[in-house]
Parts: C-alpha cells; sequence; structure tokens
C-alpha cells in the first residue's frame, strides 16, 4: 500500500514530463527530451551555473588552508537557506491541503502512509532547491581538491542531507502555518506577509551581507575557522562529514535521522486534525442587504481576483511583479535621482539610452505578473462550472487578462509617477516610456493565456503543480524576461543604439501591439473553442 502511494506521488510530481494532459496520453520521446532539457537549462544551467561560480571563487583558497570542511560549511548553509526559501511555504499546502485528502483519508489507509507520501514530495521539492547550490559545490570540491573514496561518498551524502535538513525546516514551520491557520480567516494573506517577510530578510542577508561576510571569512580564513571549531563543534562535524571524515559523516547522519524522527512525530500526532479541519466557524446574525446587480465582466472579474486571493501560492508566485513595482516606487523617490545620474555615467556613449533602458525595467518588472498562465489549469476538475454559467467563453479568458492588468497597471502608473518626480528628461520621453511599458504589459498577460491555452494541466491533486512545476508558467516569465532584456540589450550594445531612443521605442511598441493584436485574435477565437472544448 505505501509502495503505492508513493509512485501516486512520484507520478504526480513528474506527470508533467511524461504525460500530456491535453491529449490524455503519454508524450513522444522527444517532447519528454524537450521538457527536461528546458528544465535542466532553467534550473541547472541558469542558478546552478550562479552558484558554481561562487563555489569556484571561494573552494581554492579553502582548500588550499585546509579547510574544506568550512567550504563545505559555508556552501551547505546556503544550500538550507535557498531550499528552505524554496519549498517552505508550498509545504503547508502539499501536506494539509491536497485535493485527494479526503479522499484517501476515508479509505482503509494508515494515516502514516499517506503522510510518507507528502514528506517524498516535499523532499523532492527540498531537493530540487537545496540542490542547485549543492551539486555545483560538490563537483567543484571535486575538481579542486583532491578525489578521495571519502570525499566521495561525502559529497553524496551531503547533497541528501541537506535535502533532509530543508524538509525538516519546511515541515516545522508548513506546521507552524497550519497551526495559526486554524484560527484566522483570511490565511492566505497571513501566509502572504509571513513569506514577504522571510523574503526580505533573505534577500537583506544576500544583498548586503553575504559579500562582506564572504569576504571577511576568505581574509581571515584560519581565524575563524579555529573559532568555529572551538564554539560550534556540531557546525564543525556538518563541514567535515562533506568532506569526507567517517566518524563525522556517521554523527551528522545519527543526528538527522533523529531530527527527522522528532519532526514525523510532531506531525503525526497533529496531521489527520489539521488536513481534516475546516476551520473556525463562528456564529453570525443574518441582515438584510440590498441585492445589487453587477454586470457580467464585472462579477467574472470578482470571481478571478476571489481565486487569487484565496491562494497564498497563487499570490506569492504569479504576482510578485506588483510588490516589485511598488518597491521601485519607493526607491525611485529615495534614491531615483542618485540611480538615474549613476546609469548615465555607465554608459556615456549611449547618451540617449535612458528612455530606452527604463522602458524595458519596467517591463521587466511586470513580466514577473504570470497570473494568467496557470489560470485555465487551476479550474482543475470544476472547468465544469465556469463552462456551464451562461457567458461565452470569450468572457471567462477576458476576466483572466483583466485580473492580471489590474494587478500590474496600478502599481506600474504608481512607478510612472514616482519617476515624473525625478526623471531628469522631457515629459514626451516620460509619455513614451508609459506607452511601451503598458502595451508591454498587455503582451505578457495573451502571452500567458496563450501558454495556458496551450498547455493546460487540469489533473493535479495540489494546486502547487499548475503554479509552480508546470511549464507554461516557466516559459511564461522566462519568455517574459526574454523579451524585455533583449530589445534592451540590443539597443546597449550594438549599432542600432545610434537610432533615436524614442524611435526605437515606437518600433518595438509597435510590434508589440501587432503581436498582441494577433495574441488577441488567437485567444478570441481558436482559444475560445479550446476552453469550451476541455
Amino acid at each position: 500500500m505505501l509502495k503505492t502511494l508513493l509512485k501516486k506521488q512520484m507520478a504526480e510530481i513528474f506527470r508533467n514530463y511524461f504525460y500530456d494532459p491535453k491529449k490524455n496520453k503519454m508524450r513522444s520521446r522527444g517532447a519528454t527530451i524537450a521538457y527536461i532539457a528546458l528544465y535542466a537549462l532553467l534550473m541547472v544551467g541558469v542558478l546552478g551555473g550562479m552558484f558554481a561560480l561562487l563555489a569556484v571563487g571561494i573552494c581554492a583558497p579553502m582548500a588550499a588552508a585546509g579547510v574544506g570542511w568550512l567550504y563545505y560549511l559555508v556552501m551547505g548553509l546556503i544550500a538550507v537557506l535557498l531550499g528552505a526559501f524554496g519549498s517552505v511555504f508550498s509545504t503547508y499546502s502539499s501536506l494539509y491541503l491536497s485535493k485527494d485528502n479526503d479522499l484517501l483519508l476515508s479509505m482503509p489507509i494508515p494515516v502514516r502512509y499517506v503522510m510518507a507520501s507528502r514528506l517524498l514530495g516535499v523532499y523532492l521539492l527540498g531537493l530540487m532547491y537545496s540542490g542547485v547550490a549543492t551539486v555545483p559545490a560538490v563537483i567543484v570540491y571535486w575538481i579542486v581538491a583532491p578525489v578521495t573514496a571519502g570525499t566521495i561518498v561525502g559529497g553524496v551524502l551531503m547533497v541528501l542531507l541537506v535535502s533532509v535538513i530543508v524538509m525538516v525546516l519546511s515541515c516545522l514551520l508548513g506546521w507552524v502555518v497550519a497551526r495559526i491557520s486554524l484560527k484566522l480567516k483570511n490565511k492566505s494573506f497571513v501566509t502572504v506577509v509571513l513569506s514577504l517577510v522571510f523574503f526580505g530578510l533573505y534577500y537583506y542577508f544576500f544583498s548586503f551581507k553575504a559579500n562582506s561576510l564572504l569576504t571577511e571569512l576568505l581574509q581571515n580564513i584560519a581565524l575563524y575557522g579555529d573559532k568555529v571549531r572551538s564554539s560550534a563543534y556540531p557546525v564543525y562535524l556538518f563541514g567535515q562529514a562533506g568532506a569526507g571524515d567517517p566518524l563525522s559523516m556517521l554523527l551528522l547522519t545519527a543526528a538527522i535521522a533523529v531530527l527527522f524522527g522528532l519532526t514525523w512525530l510532531l506531525l503525526s500526532r497533529s496531521f489527520l486534525s489539521i488536513a481534516t479541519a475546516s476551520g473556525h466557524v463562528g456564529r453570525k446574525v443574518y441582515r438584510a442587504k440590498a441585492v445589487r446587480c453587477r454586470s457580467i465582466s464585472s462579477a467574472l472579474l470578482d470571481r478571478e481576483l476571489r481565486r487569487f486571493t484565496s491562494s497564498a501560492n497563487y499570490m506569492l508566485n504569479c504576482g510578485f511583479g506588483t510588490l516589485f513595482l511598488v518597491l521601485a516606487s519607493g526607491f525611485l523617490l529615495w534614491q531615483g535621482r542618485e540611480l538615474l545620474e549613476l546609469v548615465s555615467q555607465s554608459f556615456p556613449e549611449r547618451s540617449g539610452a535612458m528612455p530606452v533602458l527604463l522602458a524595458f525595467v519596467l517591463c521587466l518588472l511586470s513580466a514577473m505578473n504570470d497570473t494568467t498562465a496557470p489560470s485555465v489549469s487551476l479550474e482543475g476538475k470544476q472547468l465544469w462550472l465556469a463552462q456551464s454559467l451562461p457567458v461565452s467563453p470569450w468572457q471567462v479568458l477576458r476576466a483572466k487578462l483583466r485580473l492580471q492588468l489590474l494587478i500590474t497597471i496600478p502599481p506600474m502608473l504608481l512607478c510612472l509617477v514616482c519617476l515624473l518626480a525625478v526623471y531628469p528628461g522631457s515629459p514626451l520621453e516620460l509619455l513614451f516610456i508609459a506607452v511601451t511599458a503598458l502595451s508591454y504589459a498587455l503582451l505578457m498577460a495573451l502571452l500567458g493565456l496563450f501558454l495556458g491555452l496551450k498547455m493546460p494541466n487540469l489533473s493535479w491533486t495540489n494546486e502547487v503543480v499548475p503554479i509552480k512545476q508546470s511549464a507554461c508558467v516557466a516559459l511564461s516569465l522566462f519568455g517574459g524576461w526574454a523579451v524585455a532584456m533583449i530589445p534592451g540589450a540590443l539597443y546597449l550594445l550594438t549599432g542600432i543604439g545610434s537610432l533615436d531612443p524614442l524611435l526605437y521605442l515606437s518600433v518595438v511598441t509597435a510590434l508589440v501591439l501587432i503581436l498582441s493584436a494577433v495574441l488577441s485574435l488567437w485567444v478570441k477565437k481558436t482559444g475560445s473553442r479550446i476552453f469550451a472544448a476541455l
């Protein structure tokens, strides 16, 4: 029975790579390879490359100083932070909010088997995030330092045990969020706030503290090594295990096993009550109110907005651009003039590049909003409700477009107003920046909906799958960034930069609007037929 549940969980995690939900059949070998290659490019190639460069910079001096354990300690801690940040707030939904919890718990299946299958998903998610840092770190160490049987075993063990630590942290924090959520009405917003606080601390550490700490560490390797060895011996054993010390590997494995056992005990005592809880229900006196009649478009938009605000994962992963646009607005008022002057000095040969650069920075930030990409898949098994409404498919799809525009355009306008207060150029340049950015926001909404209709996934039990593990979301996000960066890079780095910046923005905007018109016609006609036939 446990084997069956584990196979089911594995199938759900990796189903997008091997199964086409739209055609209801297995993908071809070529399509499967393409999906895996895309994941490898994004996760391993981009993020893994960044951590590989970091590992190369610190491994050689530490290995030369004979403190390879300190190298593993630093990279291991970075991996734990990265893994926890990536998976902690999806653990709550993975454990307690899966759509098939009620079905599985009503069967004669031991609760511990259901828990074990859920924890497998949490572990693999943590392994995916932490492995981006640990795998390059281990490979770099094998290249720089002498390779022995101990270092090989220690490196592999480090990759596996760091993921266990990430899983334990994610489960503990997910348990805390679950206990708090049972007593709150707006649990999604609470989760979002906690996530933003966690992200802020994470960003502050890696943006302002990590570089200075690493520089100081490399300058005083022996001093810090002695301090850690004398005052934090368990942490020292953690690094020694990665470096291949047999006793340290044994002690670390035992300690993490005990930690996992305690976590399992905690979760097992509360899993059933949390997973089946409906939350606090209060008594409310009914008072007659006037009935308001709303238009179809506003009612459909309200439906999409309620779906968006009811899911912390949806808001955090697909609405991050709104937060960054608001932060950018505040930063412009705070240090906007100094920043613009610094940018002008960085590109002296492109004196007129400022409007182009600002336009595509706004486009880059707005591309982080991609609510339309998973919106069709999030209908899930309840898609028939949207299909049975007395409205056309285009009206439903248009509401999904309007939601993304609603959470993108207002903060973008706020950013433009703040830019107006510090921008040294003419109001005409600012107008061109605004038109380019707003047209781009429309294009990204249409592109996300296009990808969502071409690659729907309605067979999911956890909303994390269509939001974080779908190809259409990845293509929408990274494709949006590419569309924003490529025109800006062409203007700054090639001979195109000799063109008048306003003329260049006009050409780009015209192309964006033409592509938007094509996608709009496709969504209205072909996309509507696809949606009705799903």
